[in-house]
């Protein structure tokens, strides 16, 4: 059934223009209302009047409501290389695999965690925006490792309580150019959007807090191995901010990788890795953790580096 409200004009929106007078009534875009006007969906005591209109006391609107935009369905799809490290009444902890998006999102066509899932016949969390139920947190599309996703009401909302609250354990294992100096440390600069690029991000002043903590495992001669543990879970945080310090993850052309590097190790995508992922279980709030292995592109990498 479609969506009708009868409403009485308000006196502060008397001699508005009818457009722009149910636009701020609404919460519409003007251009929304404009095109409900010309479609005969807005009617001022019965009748249809022109956009241009100006609205008055003592008369009524009836407004028949657009339909809501429908996210795009999670189609269940076979994923290659996905696999699943846990799982019980409440979550499933899962490996993921490059190319693969945690969620379908406008403008991508490939796989996603959440229609692997749908393949497997594995049925989370109806919490969060249809196109991202049950996803309390997300990787990159070219990052590989631990992903957590919600299977039960309870497990969504206490696990997206833990991650706002920063009680999760992110640990990640990124390869950069270079050797960071000191060889362990804290990188703490805001983030926000690229001045120049909408689907960049940079360290840039009045973006969201963001801090980094890094410590060396092994340094070789062109790159260093290091483990990374995030205390925010910024967009590209662990990319934007050794890339602002003359360090970015290699193969990460993006934030400014050397390419030759990366051609010379045979990565076509960032050496960055989600290692391991803790939290407190939200059935018995007993700690979990769950540990991915290098996958065979990064650990080729570090074979190469190893052998110069």
């Amino acid at each position: 059934m479609p969506d009708v409200r009868r409403l009485p004009v308000p006196d502060g929106l008397a001699g508005m223009r009818l457009d722009a007078g149910v636009a701020r009534l609404l919460g519409l875009s003007r251009t929304t209302v404009a095109e409900m006007i010309d479609a005969g969906d807005v009617l001022v005591d019965g009748v249809p009047v022109a956009r241009s209109s100006r609205m008055a006391l003592d008369t009524w609107l009836e407004i028949t409501l657009p339909e809501p935009d429908r996210p795009p369905a999670v189609q269940a799809q076979v994923v290659d290389g996905l696999s699943v490290l846990y799982r019980d009444a409440d979550i499933v902890v899962v490996d993921k695999p490059v190319g693969v998006a945690a969620h379908p999102s406008p403008g991508w066509t490939g796989p996603t965690v959440l229609g692997a899932l749908a393949g497997l016949g594995i049925a989370v969390s109806t919490s969060g925006s249809a196109e991202r139920q049950g996803i309390v947190h997300r990787l990159d599309v070219g990052t590989t490792g631990v992903m957590v996703v919600a299977l039960s009401e309870r497990a969504y909302t206490t696990l997206k309580a833990a991650f706002k609250e920063r009680t999760v354990d992110k640990i990640y294992h990124a390869l950069v150019q270079g050797h960071p100096d000191p060889s362990a440390g804290t990188i703490d600069a805001p983030i926000g959007r690229h001045p120049s690029s909408d689907w960049k991000f940079a360290v840039v002043a009045g973006g969201k807090d963001s801090v980094t903590h890094y410590e060396t495992l092994e340094a070789f001669r062109a790159a260093s191995l290091l483990q990374v543990h995030l205390e925010t879970g910024r967009t590209h945080q662990i990319r934007v901010h050794f890339a602002a310090v003359r360090h970015p993850c290699v193969g990460d052309r993006t934030y400014g990788a050397d390419p030759t590097l990366a051609d010379r190790l045979g990565l076509q995508r960032q050496w960055l890795h989600a290692r391991t992922l803790g939290f407190a279980h939200p059935d018995d709030g007993r700690w979990v953790e769950f540990t991915s292995p290098y996958p065979a592109d990064l650990a080729h990498a570090l074979e190469v580096l190893a052998g110069t």
